[in-house]
């Protein structure tokens, strides 16, 4: 089979790899296809990564399950799934806990495209090992595109986790958006339909404004000065912290602020400010797989359009080419086998 390979700064090409076998009769191989990059993966091809190439990425695709060891219940060959970004066994303390992604049974950080806790192979793969089948892998519900659905694995999802349950329990907040890529819209797009009473999306690009305006979001260039105690929530999506920093200053006392951006060069926080303020601030990594189902929900209930973010649908063989341009969330798809599709996206190119 081919993995696609990130080899330097920009660059990825296909490289052959043996075909995943059947470990053990609780795994299952799929076939990604609909795979997708996640935000963290164009901070990779520019090279602001900590880890040396080369190294198989992707880690966002609906797949079909090709084959499942004989004690797998949850799905069959032939089915549509969503393939976590981090690898979990669903069965330790962590796991049951709903802490998927500091899984006991795996190496710690054990994920697919880096190889950080192991080599687990990408999902930029024509086949990829899945070795939790039953804890892992979620059946995409009928009537759900695997398109849009591609980023479930983790963007879609992650961004469900950092604005739904923080609108549970504070019905009607106003929400700040502080974002660069996919994330930071799909959070705009859900808030509003969870019921914020504001959501301000504050992006430098004005193709990514424009999608957050079609979302019911009012949009900014920039925030700066920041919004004195404008914001219950704030959502930062950018990997800068200057961004950050301005996110917390802009939260009302007692505020929350979520951090999702991968932070691969230093900055300063304002601690006393945030001391001052009373601000709590999140920075993790998401236990996905605990929020795939909510999120899938979410998507079906037509209160939200996970599609529109979806800027180009490319085919598999334009992986080595296509992916290092600057898309905002392009989905590159392969064999006919995704059911249908959005067609090209209302994205920036």
């Amino acid at each position: 089979m081919r993995e696609l390979t990130y080899v330097a700064r920009n660059t990825v090409e296909w490289r052959e790899a043996p075909d995943p076998r059947l470990r053990g009769d609780g795994e299952a191989i799929v076939a990604p296809v609909a795979a997708t990059s996640c935000d963290v993966d164009t901070a990779i091809l520019a090279g602001y990564g900590f880890i040396e190439p080369p190294f198989a990425l992707g880690h966002e695709c609906v797949a079909r399950v090709v084959e499942t060891g004989d004690a797998v219940t949850v799905v069959r060959p032939g089915d549509l799934v969503v393939v976590p970004w981090s690898v979990s066994c669903g069965d330790c303390g962590h796991c049951r806990a709903g802490r998927t992604a500091h899984c006991t049974a795996v190496p710690h950080m054990a994920m697919y495209g880096a190889p950080i806790g192991g080599a687990w192979g990408g999902l930029f793969s024509d086949l990829v090992r899945v070795p939790y089948a039953d804890a892992m892998l979620v059946p995409l519900p009928a009537g759900l595109d695997p398109v849009a659905m591609a980023s479930a694995s983790d963007n879609w999802s992650l961004s469900w986790r950092l604005v739904a349950p923080h609108l549970r329990s504070r019905p009607g907040a106003r929400v700040l958006v502080v974002a660069r890529g996919s994330i930071g819209l799909y959070v705009a797009d859900i808030a509003r339909a969870l019921g914020a009473s504001t959501v301000l999306y504050v992006d430098p690009d004005p193709g990514h404004r424009e999608i957050a305006r079609g979302f019911g979001a009012a949009t900014a260039e920039s925030l700066a000065p920041p919004v004195h105690h404008g914001f219950d929530i704030a959502v930062e999506a950018t990997g800068r912290v200057d961004q950050l920093a301005l996110a917390v200053k802009s939260l009302a006392p007692e505020g929350i602020c979520e951090s999702a951006g991968n932070h691969f060069r230093p900055g300063e926080l304002p601690l006393l400010d945030m001391y001052l303020t009373g601000v709590t601030l999140r920075i993790a990594r998401d236990n996905v797989r605990a929020h795939i189902p909510d999120a899938l929900a979410l998507a079906g209930s037509g209160k939200v359009d996970p599609a529109r973010v979806v800027s180009h649908v490319l085919d598999w063989e334009q992986l080595p080419e296509a992916l290092p341009e600057k898309h905002l969330k392009p989905v590159f798809v392969r064999g006919g086998g995704t059911g249908g599709g959005t067609g090209e996206g209302s994205g920036e190119g």
